[in-house]
């Protein structure tokens, strides 16, 4: 089983419920932090890096020699990473999408397979739970192809071991967290019960409704704002599959970088709850599958 952790904006404890979550796991699990730009769950979960490995993408490399500025590698490139100016080819490998559209229609075989760098993949462990993580070059703007690698590199490793998968998607929902949470078995949507925090879990629901897999909310900070999230997920057929309370000592821990379900009994009970939640939403679905 897959697991998304998501949330349609930053700061509502995403990583917060992902490290819980993984901490009260049973069974053998793979975590993997796809918020490649700030990746921070392997440090809530002190997991020990064992390796890493560069990652790049494919970008178009031009043998002139043998171009004949036809221009279709231009004409098909929606990103225009690839031109014709009079006698001169350019590349932009920055604005490349790595599709290799301009390979397949170069009637020449001109163009070949460059590579630019993107960043690196991260692995170790913590305990039983195997952890990945990416981090993206700086100054690198396309996360997309480095979470894709993450996501190849968790899957082989939980393979290895029949164990479940537990991802930790880039809030929002633009490219990079749309990324991420393809794949998944089942959608965890973290909000807080706020105006702000309504407007982006309801740009969450459109955006992920998409894949048509369970999802459900979790409210962090519970106790503060208003019950219009609520009513929305009630309204919607979402199930709220748990509450965080907002209390000092929790965000006190959280500031800590420690764990909320290792240092309260009580969080230790309602994560364990929230992910026999997931498992049964998880065979809810299958159920109605097969």
């Amino acid at each position: 089983m897959i697991v998304a952790i998501a949330s349609g904006k930053g700061g509502t404890g995403k990583t917060t419920v992902a490290a819980s979550l993984a901490a009260v796991w049973q069974g053998p699990l793979t975590t993997a932090d796809l918020d490649v730009e700030a990746p921070n769950l392997h440090l809530f979960l002190q997991a020990r890096i064992e390796g890493r490995r560069a990652m790049s993408m494919m970008v178009p490399e031009v043998d002139e020699s043998r171009c004949n500025r036809c221009g279709a590698c231009s004409d098909i490139c929606q990103f225009k990473a690839i031109s014709v100016m009079g006698e001169v080819m350019l590349t932009f490998p920055e604005m490349c999408h790595g599709c290799g559209a301009c390979m397949a229609v170069c009637p020449e075989d001109a163009i070949s397979e460059g590579a630019r760098p993107l960043g690196e993949v991260l692995w170790g462990r913590r305990g039983d739970i195997d952890c990945l993580a990416g981090r993206l070059r700086v100054g690198e703007a396309m996360s997309p192809p480095l979470i894709g690698h993450v996501k190849d590199a968790a899957e082989k490793t939980a393979a290895a071991r029949g164990a479940d998968i537990l991802y930790d998607a880039p809030p929002g929902v633009s490219c990079p967290a749309v990324k991420a949470v393809t794949g998944a078995d089942v959608i965890v949507l973290v909000t807080e019960p706020t105006p702000f925090g309504l407007y982006d879990l309801k740009l969450a629901v459109e955006s992920f409704a998409v894949f048509d897999r369970p999802m459900g909310v979790v409210v962090n900070r519970a106790g503060i704002g208003t019950g219009e999230g609520y009513e929305y997920c009630r309204q919607s057929g979402l199930p709220v599959l748990a509450e965080i309370p907002f209390t000092r000592a929790a965000a006190e821990a959280y500031s800590r970088g420690q764990i909320l379900a290792e240092v309260f009994d009580e969080h230790r009970g309602r994560f364990a709850a929230l992910a026999k939640e997931i498992r049964r939403q998880h065979a809810v679905a299958g159920e109605v599958t097969a």
